[in-house]
């Protein structure tokens, strides 16, 4: 590219980052003026109706379509739209992480906005002196699980991927510094930074449902994708624990976290972790996740991009 038109694009790039991540940042203070019950609704109708607009939802129809080719086209749009609801939920989610996780075992079920399935396991986990690793999906409100564990007296470190729009990024990273644990971007330096956690018998939060450019050839909706191998290389190395948790949005804004029974995961003929049969495993945990909340997934990212 000619060195003036590059430079050019990367000052309307730096531009147009900054306007979206204040007009965003903007939104999100409009909205920490209400409850957060009443902030939350009216960024899930915010998102389903700007959502639409943008090119990301052609992607996310054209993901779904690929994803259940037995839906029709209502089914599509209409998960699609949800989607956007769910997405505006997220954002504003950063807003009122501390107000909404309202925990308590003590109270009775169904009441409050949380609900916890796995309690008996996390209590077990806090007396464990193993290394863990949990891992989840892009579903429901997956910032809550860290605070969960810490809740129980499990603290979690946990590797994220920063959005591309470093203003966005700062901010996102700043917001998720809520109790329970620590932050590891996902970036050059990344991978030893958790080994070091683990190597010192800690617990490190992996999301794994991104698309990984050099990852393990995998499948996921029966479609080729490439997985990041992190987590079964960690696991292999530091003999740890895996537990499969997720978060599920209920109606009337309530939230039910889940702490899954440990993953076996598949072991070559030696004995040692099988990496792609690994990865693999991962992917049919998060699709089945996936095809009972299908609203929930984020459809507009390109997981299938090889």
């Amino acid at each position: 590219m000619n060195p003036t038109l590059a430079k050019v694009w990367k000052i309307q790039k730096k531009t147009r980052d900054y306007v979206a991540a204040k007009l965003l940042f903007a939104i999100l203070r409009v909205l920490r003026l209400f409850p957060a019950h009443k902030g939350l609704k009216a960024a899930d109708r915010l998102a389903r109706l700007i959502g639409p607009l943008t090119s990301r939802h052609k992607l996310a129809l054209d993901n779904l379509t690929l994803a259940y080719p037995e839906k029709d086209r209502t089914w599509i749009e209409a998960t699609a739209r949800a989607n956007w609801g769910q997405m505006g939920r997220i954002a504003a989610e950063y807003v009122f992480l501390d107000e909404i996780f309202d925990f308590d075992p003590a109270r009775p079920p169904g009441e409050g906005l949380i609900e916890v399935e796995g309690i008996d396991l996390f209590l077990e986990l806090r007396d464990s002196d193993k290394p863990i690793v949990f891992f989840t999906g892009h579903l429901g409100c997956f910032e809550l699980l860290p605070i969960c564990a810490a809740t129980f007296g499990l603290e979690v470190t946990a590797l994220f991927r920063q959005p591309n729009n470093r203003y966005i990024a700062r901010e996102v990273q700043t917001a998720r510094k809520t109790r329970g644990g620590h932050l590891v971007p996902s970036k050059a330096g990344a991978a030893w930074a958790l080994a070091s956690i683990l190597d010192r018998r800690g617990n490190v939060g992996m999301l794994v449902d991104q698309k990984f450019a050099k990852g393990a050839p995998t499948t996921f909706f029966g479609r080729p994708c490439r997985t990041n191998p992190l987590l079964p290389k960690l696991v292999r190395q530091f003999n740890c624990d895996v537990y499969p948790a997720r978060s599920i949005r209920l109606p009337n804004g309530r939230y039910r976290l889940e702490l899954e029974p440990r993953l076996e995961l598949p072991r070559t003929e030696t004995g040692e972790i099988d990496i792609p049969a690994s990865c693999q495993t991962l992917n049919d945990v998060v699709e089945g996740w996936v095809r009972e909340h299908p609203e929930q997934w984020m459809w507009f990212h390109r997981r299938w991009q090889l």
